[in-house]
Parts: C-alpha cells; structure tokens; sequence
C-alpha cells in the first residue's frame, strides 16, 4: 500500500512450515559422506593390518594402510586427533611416514625427534 502499512497477503501462513534451505541439505548431505569416508578409512587400516601378515612377499596391505589414513585424516577431526595421539606417543612410527604423505594428511611437516 501507498502509506506504508503492511499488505495482508504479505504475512506468512502460521500452519505452513518454513522451507528447509537446500544449503542445510547439502551441508549435512556433506557431513555424511565426510564421516563415511573416515569410517571407510578406519575399516581400512584395520584389515590393512592381517592382508600385510598374509601376504608378506608382497606389500599389499601397505598401499590399503596409506589409503584408509588418508581418508580417516582428510575426512575427519577425531581421526586425525587419535592419528596425532598414535604419533606423539610412539614418534618411531612417524619416521617411517613419507613428507608428503604428513603434509596430506596432517598438513604439517614431518617431526624430526
């Protein structure tokens, strides 16, 4: 209207429920997949761990180990803290972990101890 009063037709209806914005969709729908993939990653390194006992000539279960930590660290903050709990409490290990797979992962380089 011409003097500034609201317009009826302009009020939003009290029974009808507010749309979800498809952002918040989309973010969730992109937690999800994140956590997947840091669950895939976990499940990884775990059957990493006997496929390298099997098969001991050939390092298969090493290349299934690399990628299931670089899942678990790129997708998620728990997995990266419980990797850098693993690292700080045994720092041999992070001796054996190539620069640029800490850089990929961590986002850091490696700990010289």
């Amino acid at each position: 209207m011409a003097d500034g009063t609201p317009h009826l037709n302009n009020r939003p209806d009290p029974k009808r429920a507010a749309p979800v914005p498809l952002r918040a969709v989309s973010d969730g729908f992109r937690t999800l997949i994140r956590q997947a993939f840091a669950l895939l990653g976990l499940v990884l390194i775990a059957i990493a761990i006997p496929i390298a006992f099997v098969t001991p000539l050939l390092p298969i279960g090493l290349p299934i180990a690399i990628f299931g930590v670089a899942l678990l660290g790129r997708n998620s903050v728990w997995g990266r803290r419980w990797m850098e709990g693993v690292l700080d409490r045994h720092p041999r290990v992070e001796r054996f972990a190539p620069n640029w797979l800490m850089k990929a992962v961590f986002g850091r380089d490696k700990n010289h101890h």
